[in-house]
Parts: structure tokens; C-alpha cells; sequence
């Protein structure tokens, strides 16, 4: 693949001689005459070199903007500058990550951007992995693994847990065609998953109809619980617009959602090649019982939930409730919506 190098210097001799020395050693070289135009040329550009005297803004100000920029903040950017210290010292306090001095050296040069373009690559490669791992891992553990941070390895924490069904999905996916089941899973994945990102919870896993999530690990929530109902019912209200669709189309499929708080273990599960950040823990299966047993519609959540969180819930309580596999009852409660916030009619994702 042929790199590219933006060339700034409103010196026809100087463009043309560093396309000279650039352009036969396999880079493509895009030229500008002004740091205004510089600024306009940058996509597809993997490298800076460029001129401090120019007309218009000088190059420490066309440095300043790269580097503010998100999309160039890590552009590379060579400073061709004089011999003086003061020259380089602000050149450096611009955000250059390199610089040659006049008149140029060729070989010091051509040194310089390959140093500096291995590095923009270790950097897009990185990015591409971090880009990939986003896509099957929540954002909280992708930035992590793609860090190898030891926060990954086993681990015991107290974390919130959100368990949400699609009610009677095992007769949907027997009773239609697998066409259907994989474009309803489409829809229903990428609804909830917007919620998820929304309000920054770690995905532990999907399958068919089921999504388990949680907070508070890896990264810590002060307000987990609360966060966690505010969540439940945002999926609650973005599913019941699916099912609106879904109705139309002749499937009849409704949320149910269990949420719990208690400690587990967490960390990396799997085997070479393939791992999972998962939690696994008696509130794992708390919440998901609570989630079985919830009606289409409902949230039930534990009493340590409601305890937290009952500041900005509507909820009743629904006493004792057998859960299955449970040797004892638990204490239950039904997660009508959301208290109005000050000066609003509606809470914020109150339940209609």
C-alpha cells in the first residue's frame, strides 16, 4: 500500500525537490503552498512535512489544529525548521513529532519519515484491533483487552445484573422460517445494544432471545442500580416499538427483564484463541430467574435493587415470590416506570 506525504512550503524549488527525493523511494506526495490549503488537504494523508514559514498561518498553528483535531491528532508531523534551539523548542511545543533542519539532509529526511510512518502504522493496526474487538465486546471491555489491562484477569467485585428475554421466543424461532428468526434477532440485538452503549453497561452475553448485562465492573458505576433500572426500562420501551412492528408482521413477542445486585467472580473465560469477559456468580442466576419470572412487559427486580434505586422508581411490590431452582422465596418488585424528574411531566424513559 503507498503511503502518502503531504508537502507544505510555498517554495516551488523546495516542493519540487522534496518530490524528488520522495516520490522515487515509493511515496505518494500531495504538495500545498499555505497552511490554510494544507488543512484541506489532509484526507488519505499519512504524513506532515511541513514548512514554519508560510503565508497565511504559519506551520506552528497548522501543527496546533492537527493536533486538536480527532481525526489527526496522531497524523505525524515532520517541522522543517532552521538550525535554532528556539525553532525547535516551539516546534515540539506545537505537537511536532519530529523535525529536520535547513538545508535538508536527504538521507536524515528520508530516515525520519519511515521512523515516523512504522509508527502510524503499529498505531492504525492497534486501532483496526480496538475497531474489531468493538464489535463483539462491549466498549468498557474492548478499550481494556485492547490495552491487555490485569483488571481482565479473575476477579471478585460486586456488580448490578441485568437479565432480559424475549417471552416465548423458543416457539417463535420453532413456528417460522430461519429467515425470520435471525432478522427479528437483527432488530431485537441492535435495539438493546444501543441501550446498552447508552448507559454504559458491559455486555455479558447473548443467545436467541436472552441478553444478560451488567455494571460496575470493569469499569466502577457508583450508581449501578439505579443505572440498571433506568436501562431496563429504555430496552423495555425500545423493544415494545419492535413489537409493534413484530405484531404486524404476525409474531407475538414481549420483553421480560430480572435485575439483581450481589457479588461474583469475573474475568477472561475460554481457551486459546477465543475468550469471553463473563461474570459468573449467585446474582447471575438471581436475575435471570427474576427475568423468567416476570410476565411480558415486566421488570421485576431483587429488594436490594428497589432499595437503591427506589428514590426514581415507580414499583409494587409483589411480596414473596418462588423462583425456579430456588429453595426460598425472594422478595419481588414489579418496575412500573420511572419517577417524573423536577419540572417534567414524564420521567425520564417513564413507561407509558
Amino acid at each position: 500500500m503507498t503511503e502518502t506525504v503531504l508537502v507544505v512550503d510555498d517554495v516551488p524549488q523546495n516542493l519540487r525537490l522534496l518530490q524528488a527525493v520522495l516520490g522515487p523511494r515509493g511515496y505518494a506526495v500531495v504538495t500545498a503552498t499555505s497552511g490554510e490549503e494544507a488543512l484541506e488537504r489532509l484526507e488519505g494523508v499519512d504524513l506532515v512535512l511541513l514548512d514554519i514559514v508560510l503565508p497565511g498561518i504559519d506551520g506552528y498553528e497548522v501543527c496546533r489544529r492537527l493536533r486538536a483535531g480527532p481525526r489527526t491528532s496522531f497524523l505525524p508531523v515532520v517541522m522543517v525548521t532552521a538550525s535554532g534551539e528556539h525553532e525547535k523548542r516551539k516546534a515540539i511545543e506545537a505537537g511536532a513529532d519530529d523535525f529536520v533542519a535547513k538545508p535538508l539532509d536527504h538521507a536524515e529526511l528520508l530516515a525520519r519519515v519511515r521512523s515516523l510512518l512504522r509508527i502510524k502504522r503499529y498505531h492504525d493496526t492497534i486501532e483496526a484491533q480496538a475497531a474489531q474487538l468493538r464489535r463483539f465486546l462491549s466498549p468498557q471491555v474492548a478499550e481494556l483487552v485492547a490495552g491487555d489491562a490485569p483488571s481482565l484477569e479473575s476477579h471478585r467485585a460486586e456488580i448490578t445484573m441485568l437479565a432480559c428475554e424475549l417471552r416465548d421466543f423458543t416457539g417463535f424461532a420453532e413456528s417460522v422460517e430461519p429467515e425470520e428468526v435471525i432478522q427479528v434477532l437483527r432488530e431485537y440485538h441492535a435495539g438493546v445494544g444501543e441501550q446498552i452503549h447508552r448507559f454504559e453497561g458491559t455486555l455479558d452475553r447473548f443467545a436467541g432471545g436472552r441478553l444478560t448485562m451488567f455494571f460496575n465492573d470493569p469499569v466502577p458505576c457508583p450508581d449501578a442500580p439505579e443505572r440498571a433500572v433506568r436501562l431496563a426500562v429504555a430496552i423495555r420501551n425500545r423493544v415494545w416499538e419492535l413489537a409493534e412492528q413484530w405484531t404486524r408482521r404476525g409474531y407475538d413477542l414481549h420483553p421480560a427483564i430480572g435485575i439483581d445486585q450481589g457479588h461474583a467472580t469475573l474475568g477472561r473465560i475460554g481457551f486459546e484463541g477465543r475468550s469471553d469477559y463473563a461474570a459468573i456468580g449467585r446474582v447471575t442466576v438471581f436475575a435471570e430467574r427474576l427475568g423468567e419470572a416476570a410476565e411480558p412487559g415486566q421488570i421485576l427486580v431483587s429488594q436490594r435493587i428497589h432499595a437503591a434505586s427506589e428514590t426514581i422508581v415507580i414499583a409494587r411490590s409483589l411480596g414473596e415470590l418462588g423462583l425456579r431452582g430456588l429453595a426460598r422465596p425472594v422478595q419481588a418488585f414489579d418496575v412500573v416506570g420511572l419517577q417524573a424528574a423536577p419540572g417534567s411531566a414524564m420521567g425520564r424513559g417513564t413507561a407509558a
